[in-house]
């Protein structure tokens, strides 16, 4: 099957996401072996929920993520399980984490979803569907 589709019983899906998450208060802690860290155990992670890290991009003050994933997980679950995993371990293996920020992410998160296809050549394939 093409590597742009995931199939699981009963679908075949084609979903990607771009997620973009901060740091408490936007700090810049996010460099250096903190940054490495942090994207080895993204990966992790993502290994064991099964899900696709296509790009990423760690800056000091965010994180933006290109996710590929199954029809089963949201965007909010997929987060979740990214910030809870890695919040813990690094805050337990970085003690500078601890003392700058009360906890290590926001609450908050940016997920856009990004197709293959745009909006205006989908709307044109619904449209034409009528006069078939």
């Amino acid at each position: 099957m093409d590597k742009r589709w995931k199939a699981s019983e009963g679908c075949v899906t084609s979903l990607y996401y771009h997620l973009i998450w901060c740091p408490k208060y936007q700090r810049e802690v996010l460099v250096d072996e903190i940054a490495e860290r942090l994207l080895f155990l993204l990966l992790e992670k993502a290994a064991k929920i099964d899900l696709e890290i296509i790009s990423n991009e760690i800056m000091p003050d965010c994180v933006h993520l290109l996710v590929k994933a199954r029809a089963e997980d949201s965007p909010h679950f997929l987060i979740q399980q990214l910030k809870a995993y890695t919040s813990k371990i690094m805050r337990e293996e970085f003690h500078t984490l601890k003392s700058r920020i009360p906890t290590l992410w926001t609450r908050n998160y940016y997920c856009c979803s990004v197709g293959r296809f745009s909006e205006e050549e989908i709307n044109s394939f619904i449209e034409s569907q009528r006069n078939v």
